[in-house]
């Protein structure tokens, strides 16, 4: 029941605008409003003037009566019309981005939160909240409310300093460095884990025709997150390991419930949920069980805490919680299940592209996906951008106004006054059509090639995508992590499957790449290190510069056991004998896996024979690309 309850509320904090039905499967060929349109960040050196060259206009709306305002505001916003109809439905009757309104939490046992604020719906004025100058982030990292700091062991974490505290430099330095030591063992713990989760997956679908795949996902982000963040392995501590997910679910959601929009059960959730805050002693056992575990299994990185950045143990464990816990495992939790519910239930053809893609960049081999081989996926990037900017894990960014300055949006200039909260919408900001083409629009290709442009303007992770996170910003410290990551996941996706159907929440069917690929079930015949054993494996003069034999399955007796040969095409029948090998293992092949397609071994001889055509070196032949079948090689197959 409690594993239910914490997987209802994560599934509510989810609770994002659907994607757009309109999906495109090739290319976008039409022109960005960049082209045509300059936009500047508020801190480059054109933001001032162009503030000033704008029309200055009041900001429109208003707060309401004392309570009757942030109440009437707080129903609208939880019930009666949602988030993005509370957002757009303001925007368009006051014909402006930027306007005041309420938002929650407020009335009746919120005395101290101030529910005021100046709602940012564009995507130019969203930049000014990224401007350490104008800007402070001092406890406003969910709204003027703030949870009780006993949920972060009576810490007041980084995500909640402003720049200007000195704590903040040690723990966003720390968080870096960290997250630097971590991408030596990132790729391998991914994968490793990811593998599991997609196990446990099709035993399911075997088992149920269906996988609610959601707590597996958890457990996968868990483990991975454990042990590549804090070098510890849950396997280590029984008690973590069967409640972790569990425990960081209540944890989130016991803490953000008064902001988190829950449409359903009304008005119950009106008058239990969201009312009142609820104590952090409810998941105090817990937080202590995640305490200790780090203390005992994360020592190494808690002692580099201590010692290299001057921070207390408890400042380190309970820093190193909130980042495994709320920005890690939370963001994953809220962003992987969209991602893979946009891919999974498309119908343009984008998964055989994106399939085609990470085949011919990587193969079929787990061990050639690492982050340098992300570079060449444009598509596979461009389309976890894409779901970035549709449906942003973090819907509502604040930042309070450090001076009075004046805010720019696309068609007039503001005047802020110091101390006013500024509430930036995110889903709205992103799709601002000023900036991106067709905006309502999941358009796969948006961030290939010149898209590439966009990313200044994509901002889910508290700054630019194109920004580098440092410590006198905000920006996520894990911002690469975050997109990289996700890559790498859709990539190893399609290692393994053809295809996969589903939504967000459930698979309901995958076809699996049979035998992963027919060129790695005679692999070891064709690999670097058997090359490298067969050419040139002599330790004597003699022997230096010759291909070893023996290794082959099958020699005619007319092939001595050791021949000279640098290349294999400096032999024209070592490259027939090679040929003739391979075939002879795609038949045996062909016996021990009846339902591989005799397609793969076509392909697979044809890449090769090209491959010796090119008088390429035998230690590069498993490096084949995709080329069209040869009329003489399925002549010869025959």
């Amino acid at each position: 029941m409690a594993m239910a309850t914490a997987t209802m509320m994560m599934s509510r904090m989810m609770n994002m605008p659907p994607s757009s039905s309109s999906s495109s499967s090739t290319p976008s060929s039409s022109s960005s409003p960049l082209a045509t349109q300059s936009l500047s960040t508020p801190s480059s050196p054109s933001s001032s003037r162009q503030a000033s060259s704008l029309p200055l206009r009041t900001i429109p709306g208003s707060y309401g009566w004392p309570l009757i305002g942030p109440i009437s505001d707080r129903l609208d916003y939880f019930w009666f019309q949602g988030p993005d109809t509370f957002f757009r439905s303001r925007m368009e009757k006051h014909k402006s981005t930027v306007f005041r309104t309420n938002v929650p939490p407020s009335f009746p046992f919120f005395l101290r939160v101030n529910p005021n604020v100046i709602a940012i719906v564009d995507c130019k004025s969203f930049a000014h909240l990224f401007d350490m100058e104008i800007v402070e982030k001092k406890d406003v990292l969910v709204g003027d409310f703030m949870p009780s700091v006993g949920y972060t062991g009576n810490t007041r974490v980084c995500a909640y300093l402003d720049t200007s505290e000195p704590k903040h430099a040690q723990l966003k330095n720390f968080s870096l460095d960290t997250l630097k030591r971590s991408s030596k063992v990132w790729v391998a713990e991914l994968q490793a884990n990811l593998d599991k989760f997609f196990d446990t997956v099709e035993s399911e679908i075997s088992t149920n025709g269906t996988s609610s795949f959601f707590s597996h996902l958890q457990t996968f982000l868990f483990y991975f997150l454990s042990k590549s963040l804090l070098g510890a392995d849950p396997a280590l501590d029984p008690a973590v390991a069967n409640s972790g997910p569990l425990t960081i679910n209540l944890w989130l959601g016991l803490q953000l419930l008064p902001t988190v929009p829950v449409l359903a059960f009304q008005p119950l959730v009106e008058i239990f949920l969201h009312s009142y805050t609820y104590p952090s002693a409810l998941v105090s056992g817990g937080y202590q069980k995640l305490y200790s575990f780090i203390e005992q299994h994360g020592k190494e990185v808690v002692q580099r805490g201590e010692q290299e950045f001057g921070l207390s143990a408890s400042d380190t464990i309970n820093n190193l919680i909130f980042t495994l816990g709320f920005n890690a495992f939370g963001g994953f939790s809220l962003f992987l299940p969209t991602l893979i519910g946009i891919i999974a239930s498309d119908k343009t053809g984008l998964q055989a592209r994106l399939r085609d893609e990470v085949k011919q960049v990587c193969g079929s081999s787990s061990s050639g996906l690492s982050f340098d081989s992300l570079k060449d996926m444009e598509l596979v990037n461009s389309v976890v951008y894409e779901t970035l900017r549709m449906n942003p894990p973090v819907q509502l960014q604040y930042a309070r106004a450090r001076k009075d300055f004046q805010l720019a949006s696309h068609d007039s200039a503001f005047d802020i006054k110091k101390g006013e909260l500024l509430c930036g919408y995110q889903p709205l900001a992103m799709r601002d059509s000023n900036v991106f083409d067709e905006p309502e629009s999941f358009k796969p290709d948006r961030f290939v090639g010149k898209g590439k442009e966009l990313l200044n303007y994509l901002f889910w992770s508290n700054g630019p995508q194109t920004g580098s996170p440092t410590e006198s910003n905000k920006q996520c410290a894990g911002k690469d992590f975050v997109t990289m990551s996700a890559s790498l996941i859709v990539a190893r996706m399609f290692q393994r499957y053809n295809s996969i159907s589903g939504d967000s929440g459930k698979i309901t069917a995958i076809e699996k790449i049979a035998a992963e690929n027919i060129y790695y079930i005679f692999s070891e015949q064709i690999t670097d290190r058997t090359c490298h054993r067969a050419l040139n494996n002599g330790k004597g003069k003699k022997e230096r510069n010759t291909f070893s034999t023996n290794f082959l399955p099958i020699r005619p007796w007319w092939m001595p056991r050791v021949m000279p040969c640098q290349h294999v095409a400096d032999f024209p029948k070592l490259q027939l004998l090679l040929a003739s090998v391979l075939l002879s293992k795609v038949l045996q092949s062909a016996f021990r896996y009846p339902h591989l397609p005799l397609d793969h071994a076509l392909h697979n001889l044809q890449n090769i024979h090209i491959q010796l055509s090119r008088n390429q070196p035998y230690q590069n032949i498993n490096k084949i690309q995709n080329h069209q079948y040869h009329p003489e090689m399925k002549s010869f197959a025959r």
